[in-house]
């Protein structure tokens, strides 16, 4: 049988979890719409068929299905046989939570805070230092925020921006960030996207153009002001926001990110800049994956494209940045997602 080219690929890996696991392929079709299914992830059809497909070697599953396969077998992207781990991926991917205990009171127990504490350092690419470091702080919140949610807490509000390139993963960890804390989650597509689609219209342009003169100087900042000011009318009433938004020009930007933090300190705000870096392979794959007409000059001319962006260094005001090369960061924050969820059960 023919076996679909991919790097480092093993499609053996699976049937061999799946028979560890005593799983039909019908059962393991139907278990892993479930677990897409409480992650809001897209598995079409995960049938028997399609099982045996991804079994076998002749069709290599997408981004959703590879997260999804994940959280069914508690195993990582490399343990499964879909790539070779990054280096000092299999110690990074590992958080060990079968022996904590179930906490009484998610609100002074320490289990859920491990956790928390746990993924963000091994998600990150510098240790997150201590002190009152912003990386240290924005952690303390995410830990303090949880705890809020069930019984406690800090209510200083904080403004998270989550910004990088294109297919990168911000979106997602964005929506970890907030299903963990219970903060805003403001997505700058969603937001505007109609607006901007419509005003490019109106001034003779492409509704699906992100990359002309006519975006990046007419509309682009208004598409930014339409953002922050969101999130200044949450911020103003005390609940926190996180924005998802490649925010590329802005964190290049010291000067305008010194003025954000000057008005946030002004109204008693923390501030915290997460960068998410990913390589171009895994960026284009979720592009082409998601299928947005906004991109469709980005995969048009994905070497010009490609050549244009920085994925070795992360903003200069960025005070923690997320590994997501092959994906790594977003399945670690899937299994995390699910280790909470045990805890509280």
């Amino acid at each position: 049988m023919k076996t679909t080219q991919r790097q480092g690929w093993i499609p053996s890996r699976l049937r061999e979890h799946r028979e560890a696991h005593g799983l039909t392929l019908e059962a393991t079709g139907e278990r892993l719409r479930q677990a897409a299914a409480r992650h809001g992830l897209t598995v079409p059809a995960a049938n028997f068929q399609t099982i045996w497909g991804h079994e076998q070697g002749t069709v290599f599953p997408g981004p959703h299905y590879r997260r999804a396969y994940c959280l069914l077998y508690k195993a990582t992207e490399p343990e499964l046989g879909f790539r070779p781990p990054l280096p000092g991926e299999s110690q990074k991917a590992e958080i060990v939570i079968s022996d904590l205990p179930a906490p009484s009171d998610p609100a002074t127990d320490d289990a859920a805070a491990q956790v928390i504490e746990s993924a963000f350092t091994k998600v990150s690419i510098d240790e997150i230092t201590a002190g009152d470091s912003p990386p240290a702080l924005l952690r303390s919140r995410v830990v303090d925020a949880w705890r809020r949610r069930h019984g406690g807490g800090n209510p200083r509000p904080i403004l998270a921006l989550v910004g990088g390139y294109a297919g990168s993963g911000k979106t997602e960890f964005s929506r970890f960030l907030s299903d963990i804390t219970g903060w805003a989650f403001l997505d700058k597509d969603s937001l505007t996207r109609s607006i901007v689609e419509r005003l490019l219209v109106s001034l003779g342009g492409d509704p699906n153009d992100r990359h002309t003169d006519l975006y990046l100087k007419e509309v682009r900042p208004l598409e930014y002001r339409c953002l922050m000011e969101t999130a200044w009318d949450n911020l103003n009433v005390g609940t926190s926001a996180i924005l998802a938004a490649p925010f590329i020009a802005e964190l290049k930007d010291e000067a305008w990110f010194t003025r954000l933090e000057n008005r946030c300190a002004a109204k008693g705000i923390d501030v915290a800049a997460i960068w998410v870096r990913c390589d171009p392979e895994s960026m284009r794959e979720y592009i082409e994956f998601r299928g947005a007409a906004r991109d469709a000059w980005k995969l048009s001319n994905w070497e010009q494209y490609a050549a244009s962006l920085d994925v070795e260094s992360s903003p200069p005001t960025a005070h923690v940045t997320i590994d997501n090369r092959l994906g790594a960061a977003i399945s670690l924050a899937d299994q995390t997602r699910e280790a909470l969820k045990r805890i509280l059960a």
